[in-house]
């Protein structure tokens, strides 16, 4: 690995790290060390990074602001990815917004809504960032990504870029083409908003934040939703209906303030956090039959993802 050490090191515009703490970059404050941690300061340098590790065949793992992440306890070898500074431009052309993938998501809600621009009411609160909003369809308040993306810029696998349109980001509950089918990176996002009054927009959003500081646990380290909505139900209902509000192994908690988050209540492990979610799945299928697929991104697990 000598060879990917100093390749790796000679990319311009980029900070490289080695054994780097994921603890210190996941909201749920959980994570082993990274083998190679590396911030692209632009994406010249982002596609130079993926290039290197793929030529020594060293696997690759792309975070944001490390929000709906859980990382195991023994770290990750091969190379972690950091979107952010370099990465996280903003720029307004009328209605249309071109915005960087390492753009922090609310920041995103919140600059809009003073441009007078109508479309990111939902996403006041919602951590993360950008590119990870897009990767997943984030959404809240019967709203999501796929209502406001024009197209996405992608670094694919092999190298390649190229801007999918929203059609051909094919979007679903929480789920686009970069998942599975194509997987690949989002380099910047361009959004199709809609003039509005800013006070207006401004008001609705801090409606929706007070709402989730209120009904969700974001001041406790936690990695966002742990598990998806089966509609018509909802999870968080669901556990707190079979009595898991509060429910604990090791560090990890079934939140007492929401049901379908996992909250870290001092030096939670993975394994914990995973030990939790199986409890539930297992409780809520033998209660109603239906299998809970978990939202967060769990590398390295057999739990139902």
């Amino acid at each position: 690995m000598k060879n990917l050490a100093a390749e790796l090191e000679q990319i311009e515009n980029a900070s490289v790290r080695q054994d780097e703490p994921l603890s210190k970059h996941t909201t749920i404050r959980i994570g082993g060390p990274a083998e190679w941690f590396v911030i692209p300061h632009s994406i010249e340098a982002l596609k130079q990074t993926v290039a290197v590790a793929k030529a020594h065949q060293a696997p690759i793992f792309v975070i944001g602001r490390g929000s709906n992440l859980l990382v195991p306890d023994e770290g990750l070898s091969g190379v972690v990815i950091k979107l952010g500074k370099g990465l996280d431009h903003y720029k307004k052309d009328g209605n249309l917004v071109t915005v960087g993938g390492g753009y922090p998501f609310v920041k995103l809600a919140v600059m809009t809504s003073r441009d007078g621009l109508s479309g990111f009411e939902f996403a006041g609160g919602i951590p993360g960032s950008v590119g990870g909003a897009v990767y997943m369809n984030a959404g809240a308040h019967g709203s999501d990504v796929s209502r406001v993306l024009k197209e996405a810029h992608i670094l694919f696998a092999d190298g390649t870029m190229e801007w999918l349109s929203n059609e051909e980001m094919k979007f679903s509950y929480r789920t686009t083409v970069l998942q599975k089918e194509r997987p690949g990176i989002c380099l910047e996002a361009r959004f199709q908003l809609k003039e509005g009054n800013a006070k207006d927009i401004t008001n609705e959003m801090k409606t929706y934040k007070t709402y989730r500081k209120n009904t969700q646990p974001y001041d406790s380290p936690c990695a966002g939703s742990i598990f998806r909505n089966p509609l018509p139900s909802y999870s968080g209902e669901l556990i707190e209906k079979a009595g898991l509000k509060g429910f604990s192994i090791g560090g990890a908690q079934v939140s007492p303030m929401h049901a379908n988050f996992i909250v870290n209540i001092g030096d939670a492990k993975a394994e914990d956090v995973k030990a939790v979610i199986r409890h539930v799945q297992d409780t809520i299928f033998e209660k109603t039959g239906i299998q809970l697929q978990t939202e967060i991104e769990i590398i390295g697990t057999e739990v139902a993802h």
